[in-house]
């Protein structure tokens, strides 16, 4: 029986990854969204495509989750952009009731699925799909370490002018400016990092990797990035569908591991057909534990306004 992805939203990030799970013929994909046509439009037209470009997938649209049923993978992208005027908080909020929907209706038509969140705030929505479906957290991920490391290991690239195949990273951390790049497990060919580039040069490549969203976006001005951030959640996908078992930086909900309880933080974990197998639990320096205790804070901070104002537990 072939597999199934449900994509929920089908803006640019929802309907990349649609596309390019349809690419590597990793499933058939439903889109969900609830604009009228759009997701049926959409996936009509990547249906055609096949053809052309060689894969045989089924793809379709819909504005409802009965199309979605008994899904391997459901890929929640669907949220708001932050607007002028609008505070983290009310982005936040907002956001909170369509992930709360789109999660629910993953765990009635799907109950055996695996989520991957990629909506901002990403750590903190990773947190409410977590309690509104009850899903054993191993079945339930956000996507933003890879993102985070591709983009870091992009820069150290172009200022190494070495092939990105030979530069190892990790980023570990919430999704946002206080995420923590390992420069001390960076490494290029197997050549520590430190030994190519100097401090002030890694310095500014960790600052640009932090705000690599926000940089984005100022090119933009009216949208943000999707190409890179579709592209990892699929790469999650593979490995959870092809039980690949690839060691990844993921947002992992953590019960104790790193001295943290009861948040979504990123991590390397293990991701293969069950989902999250491991997390690994890197042995970090003084420096490395402040900077991630930091980024844990920012997270609690948005988990406690859901508290207050969800009124979840």
């Amino acid at each position: 029986m072939r597999k199934k992805v449900t994509v929920v939203g089908a803006g640019n990030v929802g309907a990349n990854c649609a596309l390019n799970i349809a690419y590597k013929e990793l499933a058939d994909v439903v889109l969900v969204d609830i604009v009228e046509g759009v997701p049926q439009g959409k996936g009509l037209d990547m249906l055609q495509m096949g053809p052309i470009e060689g894969y045989d997938v089924k793809i379709t649209g819909a504005n409802d989750y009965e199309p979605t049923k008994d899904s391997d993978i459901v890929i929640i992208t669907a949220g708001f952009p932050r607007k002028p005027g609008m505070s983290r908080d009310d982005l936040l909020m907002a956001n909170y009731e369509i992930v709360k929907t789109a999660a629910e209706n993953a765990a009635k038509y799907s109950p055996n699925a695996i989520l991957i969140l990629v909506t901002n705030p990403l750590d903190a929505m990773c947190w409410t799909a977590f309690k509104v479906t009850g899903f054993p957290r191993e079945r339930v991920i956000g996507m933003a370490g890879v993102l985070d490391t591709a983009r870091y290991r992009t820069f150290l690239s172009e200022a190494t002018g070495v092939s990105i195949e030979n530069i190892t990273a990790v980023v570990l951390g919430g999704h946002g400016d206080t995420m923590v790049p390992l420069v001390r497990l960076t490494s290029v060919g197997g050549i520590p990092l430190t030994e190519i580039l100097d401090k002030p040069t890694i310095d500014a490549i960790v600052d640009r990797t932090r705000n690599g969203g926000a940089e984005i976006v100022k090119y933009l001005k009216t949208g943000s990035a999707y190409y890179a951030p579709s592209a990892a959640a699929v790469e999650m996908a593979e490995s959870i569908l092809k039980d690949k078992k690839k060691v990844l930086p993921c947002a992992a909900y953590l019960d104790g591991e790193y001295g943290i309880h009861g948040l979504f933080v990123g991590v390397p974990v293990k991701l293969g057909a069950k989902g999250i197998e491991k997390i690994y639990e890197v042995l970090l320096l003084d420096d490395e534990k402040a900077a991630l205790a930091k980024s844990a804070i920012a997270v609690q901070e948005l988990v406690d306004v859901l508290k207050q104002k969800a009124g979840i537990a």
